[in-house]
């Protein structure tokens, strides 16, 4: 056996120098560039069951009937480390989001939990997600964890529709689906959903990737499978690059050194 090994629990030669440079697979780059959106797996990369078990303490959404939500803002700093920025609201204008509720208001979460934060999975998760948009340091970043569970019928988007999230870089994955029925994703290559691009069903720990500033979004009502049990679905979203100029207005406020879209 090495010294090296030894010394350190393992081989420094047999480890690969940037453990997140082959988190995506070509194809997945490949798709991103030559039609805008991209479906892959984090199965193989994280502890899914662990990062499920933080969907149990999401505090209710204030604004919205029926769902539950932390949010962080994550930015990388000059070594290529996430970190946490610290507070700032969400603010989507009303030209990113048709819902009344939501739409030109600043919205306050609580943060994602240090716990969630500090894992090895979910560090890597973040600097690959920042790798695959080409994010440079201070560009800001949010993770949310949100999701909707209960009986009868719900719109997880609660009245968005078709819709464009207002940024650049936008990827959702899927926590967890228990006795769903609905939920199916659909993308377009226009907010009136005359021009229909995919349609597909995401399991836990399957990611859609997609340029947000191209294309329009939604999901489907979802119901419960069995009427005699709860539904749950929860979900991360992370993106980066707003294009919104609300959301950058409130950004700036918050994060004054920050590297912001506007300014690109």
């Amino acid at each position: 056996m090495k010294l090296d090994t030894l010394k350190y629990g393992f081989d420094p030669a047999t480890m690969p120098l940037d453990p997140v440079a082959d988190y995506w697979s070509p194809e997945v780059t490949d798709a991103l560039q030559h039609q805008d959106w991209a479906r892959t797996e984090v199965r193989s990369r994280v502890d899914l069951e662990a990062w499920q078990a933080f969907t149990t303490d999401l505090s209710r959404d204030p604004y919205v009937n029926r769902r539950w939500k932390r949010m962080s803002w994550l930015a990388l700093d000059e070594r290529g480390e996430a970190y946490d920025m610290g507070p700032c609201p969400m603010a989507q204008g009303g030209a990113f989001n048709d819902a009344e509720s939501m739409a030109d208001k600043l919205r306050y979460y609580e943060p994602l939990t240090p716990e969630f934060m500090a894992r090895p999975d979910v560090k890597a998760f973040v600097r690959a997600w920042a790798r695959l948009w080409d994010l440079k340091p201070n560009e800001p970043i949010l993770m949310q964890i949100t999701g909707v569970r209960g009986e009868g019928m719900v719109d997880p988007l609660q009245g968005q529709g078709i819709h464009a999230d207002g940024c650049k870089a936008l990827s959702i994955m899927v926590l967890n689906r228990h006795n769903v029925a609905g939920g199916d994703n659909h993308l377009y290559a226009d907010k009136a959903g005359t021009r229909p691009l995919v349609d597909t069903t995401l399991a836990p720990g399957d990611i859609l990737h997609l340029r947000d500033d191209r294309l329009f979004h939604s999901v489907d009502s979802i119901h419960q499978q069995d009427s005699e049990a709860p539904f749950e679905r929860f979900i991360i979203i992370i993106n980066s690059r707003f294009v919104d100029a609300f959301q950058n207005r409130i950004l700036r406020r918050h994060f004054p050194e920050a590297v912001l879209n506007e300014t690109r």
